[in-house]
């Protein structure tokens, strides 16, 4: 099996801790499996892709070369709520795949009818941690986690932070690294005029693991999502999340869960923030659902999942 992944080498991205993690998964099954930037023409029974518009031109090699062969197109955030609407080379891998894997189930309401049979719904899972530390006593910790870009809004926590009361003792913890020199600039000056706000920058997965774990609370403010690890590692570890309301967050979460904002809107995660803090019946309501859910992102489903596909 040859997985194919576009995301650049040496960036620890969401995409590339799910196909490490995919192929140890397949490697469990008894598969031999290696990770490709893009296919190369090397022999392999099948192609794993993922993204179906970044990946497109190793699927169409690999389809060209071996027309019979089993195809996995694994579609993303931006393939299913950007590319779908604006151009042909998602629909083109679309045709090509002979399956399509998707992250959460109301990404199959993006998907072309005529498509839907080949879909599988696998939702990305993420191991238990052992001896995790406590949350903070003296403060109210809130971490996000994700490389600083765009579609993730990724200050949109920071901003909801200044407006906090200064009774609050809410600090924000921020992992990722700056893909722009741009981001870090405002990152830095963030910290500098932000007393509640810390970037941590990049950080060892273990760690990162380690501090969502450890927080009161977990923030996803993405604007655009496939699905999210960042959300499968809280929900594993039943840490209350506050989320962005869009659809790749929704179809894991489900449409009732009550810690949603409108995404890009400041006052209203700014709201979520201070009940979560300060409201232990809101608090106590999103760490049950959070720990209900904990369910869905098990290993052993995600294992199972491929075993069967």
């Amino acid at each position: 099996i040859k997985l194919v992944i576009p995301s650049p080498k040496g960036v620890l991205d969401g995409n590339r801790v799910t196909v490490r993690r995919w192929a140890r998964i397949l490697k469990g099954l008894g598969q031999r499996v290696g990770i490709e930037g893009r296919y190369r023409g090397d022999s392999c029974d099948l192609l794993i892709a993922v993204h179906a518009c970044k990946s497109f031109p190793s699927i169409g090699r690999f389809r060209r070369e071996h027309p019979r062969r089993p195809l996995v197109v694994v579609l993303s955030g931006t393939d299913l709520y950007q590319d779908l609407k604006r151009g042909s080379e998602v629909t083109q891998s679309l045709t090509m795949a002979t399956h399509i894997v998707v992250l959460q189930k109301q990404a199959l309401e993006e998907i072309p009818q005529k498509f839907r049979h080949k879909a599988t719904v696998i939702y990305q899972s993420a191991e238990p941690l052992k001896g995790s530390p406590p949350p903070p006593k003296s403060y109210f910790r809130v971490c996000t986690v994700g490389n600083l870009r765009p579609v993730k809004d990724p200050f949109r926590l920071a901003l909801a932070g200044r407006r906090l009361p200064a009774s609050s003792k809410l600090r924000i913890w921020q992992v990722g690294r700056a893909l722009s020199s741009g981001m870090k600039k405002t990152a830095l000056a963030e910290s500098r005029r932000n007393g509640r706000y810390r970037w941590m920058n990049g950080l060892p997965y273990w760690r990162t693991r380690r501090l969502i774990a450890s927080s009161h609370l977990v923030a996803i403010t993405s604007r655009v999502e496939g699905s999210s690890n960042v959300l499968s590692e809280a929900l594993i570890s039943s840490v209350p999340v506050v989320a962005s309301r869009i659809p790749g967050l929704m179809g894991t979460l489900g449409t009732g869960y009550p810690g949603y904002f409108p995404p890009g809107d400041t006052q209203a995660l700014k709201q979520l923030l201070l009940r979560a803090e300060t409201e232990a019946e809101f608090y106590q309501e999103l760490k049950a659902e959070c720990t209900r859910l904990a369910s869905v992102v098990q290993p052993q489903r995600e294992q199972e999942a491929w075993a069967k596909l």
